[in-house]
């Protein structure tokens, strides 16, 4: 009896707290103000307005960007739920969950990708080091910098440390006063920003930051005048109180691992064969009477068009932002062994390409991934992986390839060129017509575009980073001691040596697509009897790509001290780095954007129509019907913002790595046995030299 009633006063127990909180949570009246001010994407907003409970509130949102103590969000997704866990000074909290209604078409497509990104992220950025509790992700703080009072990289006003207020070891709490700054005529009196031990980097009577230093003004975190040491390390978090994590991402694991394994695999073949790469390129070896349409020359032309473009200007700048200059030295490492990687993919694009008795080239990963694993007993496997690439490249020649190019040259020129604002239509059509214009001829005509515009944009962007480095050349030192010292020892809020060192590989593999498969489409066209020799072409890609133009945006950067401005897009951050010299440049650069934009659409035009005719059949209404869809997708991409529509195609991108990698582990050992017997031949002077006589 004793044990009944012992449970019933249990339940009552339970119920009367339940109830409690019931009551807690109907204290608290929300009204919430939800708003979609345009049929732009990503405006919605959310404002609260809460009576009940005991005020301070604290307001936890999904969306990261959103402070605790902010009672409205902007810059919300419409058609997706976001919710919000308001809780009082006494700690009781309420959940609630508001939906920004979309209107627009462009706003119901936004909402309708952004899920779809969402899960596409989760699998592409996974992290299975932290998944299998290998090593803690969270970002942890050991100490809190100290600022010179509003200082921005821009500044032209030196900061001097007049006086210390506190001895330099003392333990100090927030807000206790430790220093007195001027800036300009003004003083300044500083307070800690955090308990701790306080560590002087500054000395008395020194300047903290001086606009005229070339080491100031490279140095990260040059305007830092002290440090406070936490009793125990705290972890960094988002606005919205979510930890700040690192993430190992399994996108770049993969790309990376397969760079690792395809070098030692071929024994170092991006550094042993190097020299004979630039031979080929220069046309050396040029066969006239070699299977294929296009030169050694003009195929690397139009990989290379594919591959450099708005990544390296606007993604770099991104890069070196997140992860400081460190992330440069990581992009060099990461960029050197995706040679190896294009020389494996792009062999086996020549070696199973097929030629049709009217000329026509059918080549790629789609040829190599089905024939050359159907030789290997793996048939089924191989039908799978080719038609899954031929799927994902046909969407990321749509997305990546195209709407994103066509969208963000508008963007960019339109910023340059305010007459061209809002007639993203016009804009769209006209470039329709240029891209149309050259891709109607196949592969000869835009391999002869590539082969023009390529090596002048290249040459324009190069001569102008060159400039602004030369110009500031007296930074030299400072500037690699910058990149150097990032890479190997930098800042908790870079995210550390494994912050910088995967910011700094992940934009290397996203840049270069090195182990996507897509340039293995424009090589297999070229003119050879060797399948090898385009090999050895492909390799200078990331090469150009990655070690060349990459790291000549980072330079420039970082030379110019622009790594350390925050709260500017990639573009704009990289135009005023170039302004800063050249006052007109920012013309030019968005000049050549439009050209990389352009080069891109074209090359990629070729290689969405290769994975078409794969799945569509070969004959030349099946390939008019694609262009004529291609298109169409430029008019769209250059006319409306399109948000996580343009995300999600530019994802599919980095997903055709993983049927190609596959394909490329299984087939490594036929490669490298090709590669004995190409060497042989080159030894041996059996190659087809030009101008050779016999």
């Amino acid at each position: 009896m004793r044990k009944y009633l012992l449970s019933a006063l249990f339940v009552c127990l339970s119920i009367g707290l339940i109830n409690a909180q019931s009551d807690s949570n109907e204290d608290f009246d929300v009204k919430a103000e939800v708003t979609n001010p345009s049929t732009l994407i990503n405006d919605g907003a959310i404002e609260l307005k809460v009576l009940g409970g005991t005020p301070p509130y604290t307001y936890k949102w999904t969306n990261q960007g959103t402070s605790l103590k902010s009672n409205k969000a902007t810059g919300l997704v419409e058609g997706i739920p976001y919710d919000v866990i308001i809780t009082d000074a006494k700690g009781s909290s309420v959940t609630k969950s508001y939906r920004i209604k979309a209107e627009s078409i462009t706003e119901h497509f936004n909402g309708f990708f952004q899920p779809i990104v969402d899960s596409m992220s989760a699998i592409l950025f996974w992290d299975p080091f932290a998944a299998l509790g290998i090593y803690d992700p969270v970002v942890y703080s050991d100490v809190k910098l100290v600022a010179a009072p509003s200082w921005t990289a821009q500044t032209k006003q030196v900061y001097k440390l007049e006086k210390w207020l506190k001895p330099e070891g003392a333990k100090v709490k927030k807000g206790e006063k430790i220093a007195i700054v001027q800036h300009g005529k003004q003083e300044e009196t500083i307070t800690a920003s955090a308990n701790g031990k306080l560590k002087y980097l500054v000395k008395e009577g020194n300047d903290i930051f001086d606009p005229n230093s070339t080491e100031d003004l490279i140095e990260q975190g040059a305007h830092y005048l002290a440090e406070i040491k936490y009793d125990d390390p705290i972890p960094l978090t988002h606005p919205n109180g979510d930890l700040q994590k690192n993430s190992i991402p399994f996108i770049v694991i993969w790309l990376v691992l397969g760079a690792i394994f395809f070098t030692i695999r071929m024994k170092f073949i991006n550094i042993r064969g190097f020299k004979h790469s630039l031979d080929l390129a220069k046309g050396k070896y040029d066969d006239p009477n070699a299977p294929g349409n296009i030169t050694h020359f003009q195929a690397l032309a139009t990989a290379v068009s594919a591959t450099v473009g708005l990544g390296n200007i606007a993604g770099v700048a991104v890069a070196v932002s997140l992860g400081g200059a460190g992330a440069t030295f990581w992009m060099i490492i990461a960029g050197l062994l995706g040679m190896s990687s294009k020389f494996v993919e792009c062999t086996l694009g020549v070696k199973y390409r097929n030629i049709t008795e009217d000329g026509r080239i059918f080549g790629g990963p789609m040829n190599y991934l089905r024939y050359g694993l159907e030789k290997r007993n793996l048939k089924g496997l191989g039908k799978f992986l080719a038609g899954f690439f031929a799927i994902l490249g046909i969407g990321a020649s749509f997305g990546g390839g195209n709407m994103f190019q066509a969208n963000q040259s508008f963007e960019i020129l339109s910023g340059q060129f305010p007459a061209l604002d809002g007639n993203g239509f016009w804009f769209g059509i006209v470039v329709a017509v240029l891209v149309g214009v050259v891709i109607i001829g196949g592969i000869n005509s835009i391999a002869k575009v590539t082969g023009k515009i390529v090596p002048f944009m290249a040459v324009v962007y190069v001569l102008g980073a060159l400039t602004v480095i030369v110009v500031n050349i007296n930074n030299i030192g400072p500037a690699f001691n910058a990149i150097i010292d990032g890479a190997f020892s930098p800042s908790a809020l870079k995210g550390g040596v494994l912050g910088v060192l995967i910011v700094g590989f992940q934009r290397a593999a996203f840049s270069n697509e090195a182990g996507v498969g897509s340039a293995a489409i424009a090589h297999s066209a070229a003119k050879t009897n060797h399948p090898p020799s385009e090999g050895f072409v492909a390799l200078l890609e990331p090469f150009i790509d990655t070690v060349v133009v990459c790291t000549l945006t980072a330079l420039v950067l970082v030379f110019t001290g622009m790594h350390e401005v925050e709260g500017i897009g990639g573009v704009e951050l990289t135009s005023d780095a170039f302004a800063s010299v050249i006052s007109w440049f920012p013309y030019v650069l968005a000049a050549a954007v439009f050209l990389f934009a352009f080069s891109t659409m074209i090359s990629w035009s070729y290689y969405g129509m290769r994975a078409w005719t794969y799945l569509f059949g070969r004959s030349k209404k099946s390939e008019m019907i694609y262009k004529f869809l291609f298109l169409i997708f430029v008019v769209v991409g250059a006319s409306i913002s399109l948000g996580a529509v343009l995300v999600f195609s530019d994802m599919m991108i980095l997903a055709m790595s993983f049927p190609n990698i596959i394909g490329l582990y299984i087939m490594s050992g036929v490669v490298r046995e090709d590669l004995k017997e190409y060497f042989k031949k080159v030894k041996s002077g059996d190659l087809y030299i030009k101008g050779k006589t016999a």
